[in-house]
């Protein structure tokens, strides 16, 4: 019996990719209000960001249960005794508590092992795409639990971002909350550090953020994935993947939407970009 793969919506997997790779994508919720939507289920994101940009009401999110993970598992339980579980940092979300709370309600044997990945959109989305490879050509789950953890500290995800303000207001800043006091005109780019977001530089122009992206990336020797990732600005991403073709196939270069639950966070206009080492040469 093959392996499961199962992850969450913040991974930032495309419907289609998922499919292709046998993953299995858990949706987190995202709600203006009383109105409740399952991430990039029932709300696609170019809906999200026109409404995050028009309602007056200010998004809320919310992890999916342990009953809703526990569908998941029971449904792949008649299809393997094996089940992958990596998920969005801990740090970030309650998903890594649901996902584990869940194991008592499977019906049936199964061996589930559980990951906190300690990062979050495509930075997950890699590790994933990676492990449903490698589970794809016939590795076992102890190999696939190995390659996530040796995986997850070559992960590297940054974003630009136009404003603080979503992710100050929806109490995810972690320790970004140095930057907000800066001018306006700054535009700050975040990381992930010990899966928490984290400050790692302020540019003044968005041109100057976009560059940084770029030569981040370029400074990598070896790339096994890459990811370059917007909210509504799907022009700026298609420039950032023409200029990053010169330092990994275009054709491989994911490119995907910053999710409606982390757009909540993030706001409409940020660009990201994710690397995953491959081995030095």
């Amino acid at each position: 019996m093959t392996v499961k793969i199962v992850t969450d919506s913040l991974s930032d997997i495309t419907s289609d990719l998922a499919q292709e790779l046998g993953v299995t994508i858990v949706p987190l919720t995202v709600s203006f209000g009383r109105d409740s939507f399952l991430d990039r289920v029932t709300i696609t994101t170019d809906e999200f960001y026109r409404r995050l940009s028009s309602d007056p009401l200010w998004p809320t999110t919310t992890q999916p249960s342990p009953g809703t993970f526990a569908e998941v598992y029971n449904k792949l339980v008649k299809e393997t005794d094996e089940i992958l579980v990596v998920v969005v940092s801990s740090k970030l979300s309650g998903t890594y508590d649901s996902a584990i709370n869940a194991k008592t309600l499977v019906e049936g044997k199964c061996r589930i092992e559980l990951i906190d990945s300690r990062t979050v959109a495509m930075g997950l989305g890699l590790i994933v795409i990676a492990a449903a490879k490698a589970c794809q050509a016939g590795a076992s789950l102890d190999e696939l639990v190995n390659l996530v953890n040796k995986l997850m500290p070559k992960s590297h995800t940054i974003m630009s971002f136009d404003t603080l303000k979503y992710l100050a207001k929806g109490g995810r800043i972690g320790k970004a909350q140095s930057l907000l006091g800066s001018l306006l005109s700054v535009k700050p780019i975040l990381t992930l550090r010990d899966g928490e977001v984290s400050p790692l530089t302020k540019v003044r122009t968005r041109a100057a953020g976009i560059d940084y992206l770029c030569n981040f990336v370029s400074g990598f020797p070896n790339i096994q994935e890459l990811a370059v990732e917007y909210a509504t600005t799907g022009d700026e991403a298609d420039k950032i993947i023409e200029r990053l073709s010169s330092v990994h196939p275009k054709e491989r270069i994911y490119k995907s939407t910053v999710s409606p639950v982390i757009g909540t966070y993030a706001g409409p206009n940020v660009l990201s970009v994710s690397v995953l080492e491959g081995e030095k040469g």
